[in-house]
């Protein structure tokens, strides 16, 4: 595929306020999300519950597009549609999941590697004849007392230039997600710090690997404050620390950014991308995005408990957190929508 046709997927995922629906998660992630709600751990439910969000009424007015994990897109509704056509229909585009998780790192305690380059070309051939129109691919730094090391994020950040790579040969845009976790008590200024040496040594990678700027997706972390700091920053700090390190960072040729929601609550995640939007949109190069897993599906996850009778309760949970972030996007999101 060709700059344009990538360019033109892009266009596509985040038109009109949209943004990207993850659901990409593991069988063992998805399994333990189950178990704490007593719903079985087994593939019968978790296709049922995917359906339940692939068939939401209204979910393409928010969402241009949704990750699905390797099972995922292999599935089918009750009625034997295929997921990924029940998405297409909608007027949704499907991405693919294509790392196969993280390892230690040898040489480097208590720090990760995302590893599935091995095959990666192979396969990503086959996920765009089922459909996938772009792809995500993973990676994880972890703040700590003496880390992340420099060796730790040179490797990660090597890794996804190399997906990245991969995936524009294959005609697939390629979702670049270097993760700065929240897990931790440092400060919002040790996330800024990390979050923009990551960055920067992500597009240096990037470069070198001949990757094409205007045909990917950053997906990043917020730069929040560790989720066991004692002094957890507000809203418009997050905001202003966010779009500061980005603008220094991240180059004006990248057309979109989707934040992660990286453990934030729904209503959290929503209010950070509201302010991001309110306070910078007009002075920014890049569309800025939300591409959230758990901050929009975990509402609709506890009222579903793996009952169809809950449906469509679960399907009006889902489609309210996305429409707050389609709201977020346009900076016209408030804490009065959650009364809806």
């Amino acid at each position: 595929m060709k700059l344009q046709g990538l360019s033109d997927t892009v266009t596509m995922l985040f038109a009109d306020s949209k943004g990207l629906l993850a659901m990409d998660e593991s069988n063992p992630t998805c399994n333990k999300r189950f178990a704490c709600l007593g719903i079985p751990q087994t593939e019968t439910a978790r296709r049922a519950y995917r359906e339940m969000i692939v068939t939401t009424p209204g979910l393409s007015e928010c969402i241009g597009g949704v990750i699905l994990y390797d099972e995922t897109i292999r599935q089918q509704t009750r009625d034997g549609i295929p997921f990924v056509k029940v998405l297409e229909e909608a007027g949704i585009l499907p991405g693919i999941k294509v790392d196969i998780g993280v390892k230690d790192l040898a040489g480097h305690l208590d720090e990760k590697i995302t590893e599935g380059l091995d095959g990666l070309r192979d396969r990503l051939v086959e996920y765009s004849r089922l459909g996938a129109r772009f792809a995500k691919w993973r990676a994880v730094i972890t703040i700590a007392k003496d880390i992340p090391r420099p060796g730790c994020i040179q490797a990660n950040a090597h890794a996804l230039a190399r997906y990245a790579a991969l995936c524009q040969e294959a005609g697939l845009v390629p979702v670049v997600e270097p993760e700065v976790l929240m897990a931790g008590d440092h400060s919002l200024q040790r996330c800024f710090e990390v979050t923009e040496e990551v960055l920067r040594v992500v597009f240096c990678q990037l470069h070198a690997q001949g990757v094409v700027l205007e045909g990917m997706i950053l997906k990043p972390n917020m730069v929040v404050t560790g989720s066991t700091c004692p002094t957890q920053e507000g809203v418009d700090e997050v905001a202003d620390a966010t779009i500061k390190c980005l603008l220094r960072a991240v180059p004006a040729a990248v057309p979109a950014i989707a934040f992660l929601s990286g453990g934030q609550s729904a209503v959290l995640a929503s209010a950070h991308l509201n302010a991001m939007n309110v306070r910078f949109k007009s002075r920014l190069p890049w569309a800025v995005a939300f591409s959230y897993a758990r901050a929009i599906q975990q509402p609709a996850l506890k009222l579903w408990k793996g009952l169809d009778v809950n449906v469509p309760a679960a399907q009006l949970a889902l489609y309210h957190r996305a429409d707050c972030n389609r709201a977020a996007r346009r900076g016209n999101y408030s804490p009065e929508m959650e009364n809806r």
